[in-house]
Parts: structure tokens; sequence; C-alpha cells
């Protein structure tokens, strides 16, 4: 079934990232290839080509969007000004629904494949990712954005949910019966280790 044949001039390649994007969650990264997505959206492998240079490229593609997704839906979940605790529990929240909902794009994100790509596209999408997540931990903390302190917050903040998205991914927290939201929850309210940057 074709995802999209009523593309627009000049729009070509978001049709093929949206192609990619659902091929990926159906089948995973070594599966995907630029002719099936071509296919999919109605065009010849050719078109394809003339905007990614081969799987990689497009795969650097898949990822830039789903870091840009995933920072928004970051944003979305703190934007409503609550306070830093419940701030905190909502984009932690926000992290493992979003690798709940696209687990195939969550591995690629967060797989090797996105340091060894030259992409600046990807780099910068990831990056800006990472801001949103600094941001709230410095707010969290009390301390400025740029400090030793905000990034040692950021990475355990990181660390927590990232380990959690993965854990849950793999079927290791069926183990424990235990609703995310509130392991989540319980989580954040144990005492705060002592980040001391030297």
């Amino acid at each position: 079934m074709t995802t999209t044949k009523n593309y627009h001039h000049g729009n070509l390649r978001a049709a093929l990232i949206e192609a990619g994007l659902a091929e990926l969650e159906k089948s995973d990264q070594a599966e995907l290839s630029l002719r099936a997505v071509a296919r999919e959206v109605g065009v010849s492998a050719n078109a394809a080509y003339r905007h990614f240079a081969n799987k990689d490229d497009l795969l650097g593609a898949l990822a830039a969007e789903g870091f840009r997704r995933f920072a928004a839906m970051q944003a979305q979940a703190t934007q409503d000004g609550a306070a830093s605790r419940q701030a905190r529990s909502a984009s932690a929240k926000a992290y493992v629904s979003f690798a709940q909902a696209h687990p195939a794009l969550f591995r690629l994100m967060f797989s090797r494949f996105l340091y060894a790509s030259s992409s600046e596209a990807l780099k910068t999408a990831a990056a800006a990712a990472f801001q949103g997540l600094l941001q709230a931990s410095a707010q969290h903390a009390g301390v400025p954005v740029d400090s030793d302190q905000a990034l040692l917050m950021a990475l355990a903040n990181w660390s927590m949910v990232h380990g959690l998205s993965h854990l849950m991914l793999d079927g290791q927290l069926a183990l424990f019966n235990m609703d995310v939201g509130k392991l989540i929850d319980g989580i954040l309210d144990l005492p705060a280790p002592r980040l001391n940057a030297s």
C-alpha cells in the first residue's frame, strides 16, 4: 500500500522521510532500503537518490527528524510552566512515551550511527534535544545552564530516563508489573544524590 503519491513539487524529500519513518517502524534499520521507500511514495529510485545519496543519508535524515519530534514532545510536556518537580516528571514521562511510541526510531536516534555520521543536520537536531534537557535540569537545580552542576544533573536525568526506556523496550520492566509513570515519579521522589563537579 502506498503512503502517498500526491506529493507536490518541492516536498518529495519530506514525503520520503515520512515514508521512511513508517517503514522503519514496520521493519527495522537493517531492512530499510531507499528503493523500498521510493516505491512506497510512488517515485523512482533515481528520484529518491536526488535527495539522499544512500541509505545512511536517509537514516541520518530519519534520526534528525526523530530528534526534532522528540524535542517538540519534550517542550510540549514542560510548557505549562508547572513547578520544577512536575515539569521534570512530565519531561521524563514524555521521554519514555516517545521511546514506547517509536521504538525503532528511538533505537536509531541513539545508535552508534549517530556518532559516526557526518550529517550536520543530525548533530544539530541531537544537540538541540539535549539542550532542552540541560535547561530543564538547570532550572530544577537552580543553577546556571552553562554550569558543571547543570550538566551533571542533565546527564543523571538522561541516564535515568534513557535506561528506563531501554528496560521498557527490552521487556525488562514487565518483571516488576509496575506502571511506568508511577515508577518515574517514585524514582524522582528519591533523595537526589550530591553531584559535585571538581
